[in-house]
């Protein structure tokens, strides 16, 4: 089998931490309303169609040269020469007509299963039976094989813009668009070599500095690693997932947010700290300390494909400690300032080197037995990625919403992720079903949150 492409370190890590109970793949829940000439059918000619077509193109046709040992210090992708469609796209059904909150538990289940490593790591399940005629399509794919931002895009190529096209392939039969060749250049000269020298001289210290600034300012609005206060957030998991929804219109966020004097960005960890704070406290759990959350910040260049990883990571308060949900938010937007400012003059390299400064403190969480007795090195991961900015279609069938699934890990029981969608941010609360209690109700408070922003100076 010959090798396709080597695994970058991020990737490879990504691979050595997947457990029983922290796996590594991300998701998403993609509802549709079919149009009223849809044939009952659907589902069934589609099926037929993947099988007469079963050719998949790179990234979704490789598969790990070494799956017995994902850790494996040679690990790489390598093309699947029996790629077998049936076995990565599955109909699934709800006892009709099934509701939101059934198909939240089934989407659970279907996140709390591990992916098998001897084929290509995704998969996809059609889920018919929903009020209306409505059906869903959920997607999980390893995050080593791609990241978030880059799944999103990948998938989109699937989906149609225009509601009469109902012939576009699925993703994984689509080629991948052609990359411009650039030009090959000679033997690099001693003064490039140098000035490479130079920058990453200048890489070293900006992080060095940065670093520095970040763990020297412990009281202040920055926040600093290991500064995240115990919470049952922060225990060991079990392999069981819960899952919770929520959407927003943007324009109403943008008003809330501006009105306060914070960017959009400051007000989805607003409605995080927000709803966090009110179900600690019901509780009997709620820290003395502002919880902390990890901000993955992408860094990949516009004109880039995709595949791979390519994050930075900020942390930042959600001040839970403050009841007051204006001084909450003022406080959020003060700690996400001086973050962001920490990576100003950093190369895409740098930021990664520095983000991994800052992440290597979580290291200790995963060696067995350190659970809740070493402190975090944040509570939680907050991430917000941009999505599709104009209705999407499949098969003519208009998609309503798109909800992430991402990774909860040993000492890190919940994550959420934000996904814009046309003039809608929509949330995806993902937890450990046995270490957070309840996840459900975080997206009913997150609602309740930013109600009460809305009402405070109106």
């Amino acid at each position: 089998m010959a090798v396709i492409k080597r695994l970058n370190p991020l990737d490879w890590t990504f691979l050595a931490a997947e457990t029983r109970e922290s796996m590594m793949h991300v998701g998403a829940l993609m509802p549709f309303t079919p149009p009223a000439d849809a044939p009952p059918d659907l589902f069934r000619r589609l099926m037929d169609e993947i099988r007469a077509e079963a050719k998949a193109y790179p990234p979704w046709n490789l598969k790990l040269r070494h799956p017995g040992l994902l850790a494996h210090p040679l690990q790489s992708w390598v093309e699947d020469e029996h790629f077998d469609v049936e076995y990565h796209i599955r109909r699934s059904a709800l006892p009709s007509p099934g509701d939101e909150r059934e198909l939240g538990i089934l989407v659970s289940r279907l996140h709390s299963h591990s992916i098998d490593f001897h084929r290509p790591p995704w998969e996809v399940h059609f889920i018919e039976g929903l009020e209306g005629g409505r059906f869903a399509m959920y997607f999980k794919v390893h995050h080593a094989l791609v990241d978030g931002y880059t799944g999103i895009r990948l998938l989109s190529r699937s989906l149609s813009d225009d509601a009469g096209d109902r012939d576009k392939p699925m993703f994984f039969a689509l080629k991948p668009p052609a990359r411009e060749a650039k030009p090959a250049g000679g033997a690099p000269t001693l003064e490039h070599l140098l000035g490479l020298v130079r920058q990453q001289a200048g890489t070293t210290r900006n992080i060095t500095r940065a670093l520095s600034h970040t763990l020297s300012r412990r009281r202040g609005a920055l926040v600093a690693p290991m500064q995240a206060p115990r919470s049952i957030l922060n225990s060991k998991i079990s392999r069981n997932r819960r899952f919770a929804t929520q959407q927003f219109g943007v324009e109403r966020l943008k008003k809330v947010a501006h009105r306060h004097g914070g960017t959009l960005n400051d007000l989805v960890l607003a409605l995080c700290g927000g709803a966090l704070r009110r179900l600690l406290a019901e509780l009997g759990a709620l820290p003395a300390q502002p919880l902390t959350a990890m901000l993955p910040v992408n860094i990949r260049p516009k004109d880039d494909p995709g595949g791979g990883n390519a994050v930075g990571a900020i942390l930042a308060s959600l001040g839970t400690d403050i009841a007051d949900p204006v001084e909450r938010f003022r406080a959020i937007v003060a700690s996400t300032r001086e973050a962001k400012e920490q990576l100003q003059g950093m190369t895409a390299a740098g930021i990664m080197q520095y983000s991994s400064l800052l992440m290597a403190p979580m290291l200790l969480s995963q060696i067995p037995g350190a659970v809740g007795r070493v402190r975090p090195a944040f509570n939680l991961v907050v991430s917000n990625v941009p999505g599709p900015n104009k209705p999407l279609y499949f098969r003519g069938c208009r998609m309503d919403a798109y909800y992430p699934l991402s990774i909860p890990f040993h000492g890190y029981g919940l994550n959420i992720t934000v996904v814009s969608y046309i003039d809608t941010l929509n949330f995806g609360f993902i937890g450990c079903r046995d270490t957070v209690p309840h996840l459900q109700r975080l997206a009913v408070y997150s609602r309740d949150a930013l109600e009460e922003l809305e009402q405070a100076g109106a």
